[in-house]
């Protein structure tokens, strides 16, 4: 009875969110008080495990999610990210341009938000392949699988590090999996399948071809790399010092990962922003649109915070956990099927990701499976198969200018190989690992 319980409220919420059209938000509100109700939680504990739900998960992530918008936003406006692509199409050639996109896709993918990304390399995109006179979906698609992967698999993105705190994780662990991850992925998405969609006709709209900065506006192409990259240094070289000194107090506070992006917000507003000649308004007004850009994903994970902790007070995620212990499927396939079907019925990745982690948490927590590959398996599934009900999926084809047929030709399968690769990568870490 339980199962059939838990599938309707999942279902109500993909019938609220892909159908009726209603906010992610109140969807994920309305389920949580309907499955406090079904799972028999006191009328009077139903709203407080709501409010408790959505504190425990923002607490720890406002601050990593809402800087990391920041950071992203100032590598890009600052034209970071042009000085990168620039010097990677000078050392790369012509030829193997899709390479350099996809390398500057990845770098800027660590610190930008996926929609923010997609927008804002795009046009990037655009100026290259009308330049040099390239077809601009075989092009192109290598950089956005690099976006969709980072997007994923890797912290501090707002799914991965959410993820993270509800199996409870580690965030350096998770990025260094999956940064593993990455290589074959971007790979099989990105070169090797992009070859054979060098036929496909796209006329993508002079009006989206951006006014390059220039080289003399552009910061330094060191400023611009280390700058970019120093959240992801960080991260590791905190990592390594809490492997050296496990005992020292000092490892734990200068690895936080909050603490690294407070520091990370000041270098680059510095280095990319005021010695740049940008002003501090123009620079606040950067961060106050990066802060407007993830509005809506930061309520969406408060939601799922409130589902997950509905849950776990009401005992249903204990007893999924005991029930699926014993099923015949291995636990990272079963994390990576149920974000798979609900990214289908939904749509959007973030939100099959953190559905899925609530059901998930407590199978893993009282398991001997990684929490970290876990988070992985479960980020792989919820790339799966983009199509109508995916906002990625329309973005791609009117800015590409593309039919459905072929739109599904190049996107969805390419989203659907990232997802696949990531499984298989993630089983094989597994068996490394354990």
């Amino acid at each position: 009875m339980t199962f059939i319980l838990v599938f309707l409220c999942i279902a109500v919420l993909i019938i609220l969110i892909s159908w009726v059209k209603l906010n992610a938000f109140l969807s994920f509100l309305l389920v949580s008080i309907m499955a406090g109700f079904l799972f028999g939680l006191p009328l009077t504990a139903i709203i407080p495990s709501i409010e408790k739900g959505i504190g425990s998960m923002m607490g720890s992530l406002i601050i990593i999610i809402t800087l990391g918008a920041m950071f992203g936003k100032i590598i890009a406006e600052s034209g970071a990210v042009e000085q990168i692509a620039s010097q990677l199409i000078k050392y790369f050639g012509t030829k193997y341009v899709h390479w350099a996109l996809m390398i500057t896709g990845f770098v800027m993918g660590i610190s930008l938000f996926y929609g923010v990304g997609f927008v804002l390399v795009v046009p990037l995109i655009f100026s290259v392949t009308y330049q040099y006179k390239l077809p601009a979906v075989a092009t192109g698609l290598p950089m956005l699988a690099a976006l969709s992967v980072t997007h994923g698999f890797l912290p501090p993105h707002p799914a991965p590090t959410a993820l993270v705190h509800a199996l409870q994780g580690s965030i350096t662990t998770t990025l260094l999996y999956g940064c593993i991850l990455a290589v074959p992925a971007l790979l099989l998405a990105g070169p090797f399948f992009c070859r054979y969609l060098r036929k496909i006709p796209s006329s993508p709209l002079e009006s989206f071809i951006p006014k390059p900065i220039g080289a003399g506006k552009m910061p330094g192409k060191f400023n611009s790399i280390i700058t970019a990259l120093l959240p992801v240094l960080m991260l590791m070289a905190g990592a390594w010092l809490k492997w050296k000194f496990p005992e020292a107090a000092w490892t734990q506070f200068i690895s936080n990962a909050s603490l690294v992006m407070i520091f990370c917000i000041l270098v680059a507003t510095l280095s990319l922003g005021y010695f740049q000649g940008i002003s501090m308004r123009k620079v606040g007004a950067f961060y106050g649109a990066a802060i407007k850009d993830i509005a809506v994903i930061l309520l969406v994970i408060a939601g799922a915070g409130a589902l997950n902790q509905v849950l776990a007070d009401s005992g249903v995620s204990a007893d999924i956990a005991a029930s699926i212990h014993h099923w015949p499927i291995h636990p990272l396939v079963l994390g990576w099927l149920m974000a798979a079907i609900i990214r289908l019925a939904v749509g959007s990745a973030t939100i099959a990701g953190l559905t899925a982690a609530g059901f998930m948490a407590p199978l893993t927590l009282h398991s001997d499976i990684d929490p970290n590959l876990m988070v992985l398996s479960i980020g792989a599934g919820s790339l799966f198969f983009s199509h109508v009900n995916d906002s990625g999926f329309w973005l791609f084809k009117e800015y590409f200018n593309l039919s459905m047929k072929d739109t599904f030709k190049s996107w969805s399968v390419m989203e659907t190989i990232v997802s696949v690769t990531g499984l298989l990568g993630v089983f094989i870490l597994h068996l490394i690992v354990k």
